[in-house]
């Protein structure tokens, strides 16, 4: 965290402004996250295109993402940190409501905040999403069930591999 005037915000929440705007077309913004890996900071900024991201896409990005985070002040990273540009890889996180409704007709995990019917984690097959409601089917043991979930109860959710 980082002060900024009298509010504390989050270094992610200072970051995504100044790189989303910057980011070229096909491309995606998938996330920003800041976290200590070991004993270094990384800030990871997870970017996708239809047809995958390539390292060199990584490395054009880099150019692109890492000369506009000096320009940042006052500096909102406490230490130094690494910057990583890559792929959300196969199970990408689902953090918006449009990327919920890319997601229909995929294989998907949700984490919710209070559990319905004792379950608070799903994992099938996302039917619909209309922005308000999710429905998925799901295997329970060896039958095939179907659960509608309010999004405001989505805490996390992403795609999944089905195994």
């Amino acid at each position: 965290m980082c002060k900024e005037g009298n509010t504390i915000a989050t270094l992610v929440d200072i970051v995504r402004p100044v790189v989303a705007p910057v980011i070229p077309k096909p491309f995606e913004l998938v996330d920003i996250e800041y976290e200590k890996l070991g004993g270094n900071y990384v800030l990871s900024i997870l970017v996708d295109k239809p047809e995958g991201i390539t390292v060199e896409d990584t490395a054009d990005l880099t150019d692109i993402i890492s000369p506009l985070l000096d320009t940042i002040k006052p500096d909102p990273f406490p230490e130094q940190y690494m910057l990583e540009i890559s792929s959300p890889g196969l199970e990408r996180p689902l953090k918006t409501a449009q990327s919920l409704m890319n997601a229909v007709g995929h294989y998907i995990n949700v984490s919710l905040y209070q559990a319905i019917d004792k379950v608070k984690v799903f994992e099938g097959d996302l039917t619909a999403f209309d922005g308000e409601t999710l429905k998925m089917t799901y295997l329970d043991k060896t039958q095939q069930k179907t659960v509608t979930i309010p999004y405001k109860m989505v805490a996390k959710a992403r795609l999944a591999v089905k195994l």
